[in-house]
């Protein structure tokens, strides 16, 4: 286990700035997920951290001590990629037991070592197949032995679940996250999926263009999101941004309802347009005072409903979560607020307010 840090890491290919100063510290045995839109660097700064890119400028620190310029292998590293990576005309045994045939240990020793990690990762009956013969999920509990015998400092994860089915991910979310409840070690994992960073991180990294918008436990960022950027990413689906206008110190009209937001930390400009963050499931159908929304599109998904439409005369787009109840398309329903879980956003900077 290991802590790790980063110091104003920047990485340019040419005259285009991918990461544009990165200031991060890991602690000792946490669980990190690094999450974004594609393109954002998120893999780029996996890759750095791993050795397998160079770094422009800025410090990379494994324990308080450089490792910046070091080679991947001296660094204590294990990388499961999203390819798998496994060598195809070798035994499941002999893939995870590559790395410690190179370091010089011996034929009984390897074994062993191979055998406890198979034991972990519930994969012993595998140990003398190919890669072939082994169903996506099982290939991704390998790639994860050959990094676990190495009993590396830091585990690094490029998006290992990207190639595989919607149930199957689920059920290797549970067992890296268990994985990591038993080696306790010190994780790095790269996800687009903002649902996998939401259930299997302790602390979440959002990146945006090659910056570190917000840094935080996944319930943090969920509940007080620092920008519009953030809010809309984490949460499934995205929060609603309504257009209001202030019409008193915390008080905004939406469709000529009054709505007052006593949790303000200052007051606003009598006048100005903000933006009214407001999660799916803080909006509710039912009696009013509220306003009217036009449903659209209906996802019902059991018990749950995602109802997509327009609110009020203005028409705005908004989703709504809808329990146990079973509204129709071209359905007028009342929309309600719950204010107290509302967040008020600058229009212009985007920023909270």
């Amino acid at each position: 286990m290991a802590e790790l840090a980063l110091q104003d890491v920047r990485k340019s290919f040419g005259a285009v700035d991918v990461i544009k100063g990165v200031d991060l510290e890991i602690k000792d045995g946490e669980f990190t997920v690094f999450v974004g839109p594609s393109g954002c660097g998120k893999s780029t700064l996996l890759r750095m951290i791993a050795g397998l890119e160079e770094v422009t400028s800025g410090d990379i620190m494994i324990d308080a001590e450089v490792v910046t310029d070091e080679e991947p292998f001296d660094r204590e590293i294990a990388m499961v990629f999203q390819s798998y990576a496994l060598y195809p005309h070798m035994t499941v045994a002999e893939n995870m037991a590559f790395a410690l045939r190179l370091q010089g240990m011996s034929k009984p020793e390897r074994r062993k070592v191979v055998e406890q990690a198979a034991e972990v990762l519930k994969i012993t009956p595998l140990l003398d197949r190919r890669p072939a013969q082994l169903s996506g999920g099982q290939r991704q509990r390998v790639a994860i032995g050959r990094a676990i015998v190495r009993e590396p400092k830091v585990f690094l994860f490029d998006e290992p679940l990207s190639n595989l089915d919607a149930e199957l991910r689920v059920q290797m979310r549970i067992e890296i996250a268990r994985l990591h409840g038993e080696l306790k070690s010190t994780m790095i994992y790269v996800t687009h999926d903002q649902t996998e960073a939401m259930t299997m991180a302790d602390r979440i990294v959002v990146l945006r263009d090659g910056l570190v918008e917000q840094v935080g436990a996944p319930t943090d960022l969920y509940d007080d999101p620092d920008n519009m950027f953030v809010a809309g990413f984490i949460g499934s689906p995205k929060m609603n941004f309504l257009s209001v206008a202030a019409t008193g110190p915390r008080q905004v009209s939406l469709g000529g309802l009054s709505l007052d937001l006593p949790q303000l930390k200052n007051d606003l400009n009598v006048g100005t347009e903000y933006a009214l963050g407001v999660r799916p499931e803080h909006l509710f159908g039912g009696e009013g005072p509220g306003l009217t929304m036009q449903i659209e599109v209906v996802e019902q998904l059991g018990q749950t409903a995602y109802v997509h439409g327009r609110l009020g005369a203005e028409a705005q787009p908004v989703v709504v979560e809808l329990r146990d109840q079973r509204p129709k398309t071209g359905q007028t329903i009342e929309i309600t607020f719950d204010l107290s879980r509302a967040t008020l956003f600058d229009a212009q900077e985007q920023r909270v307010r």
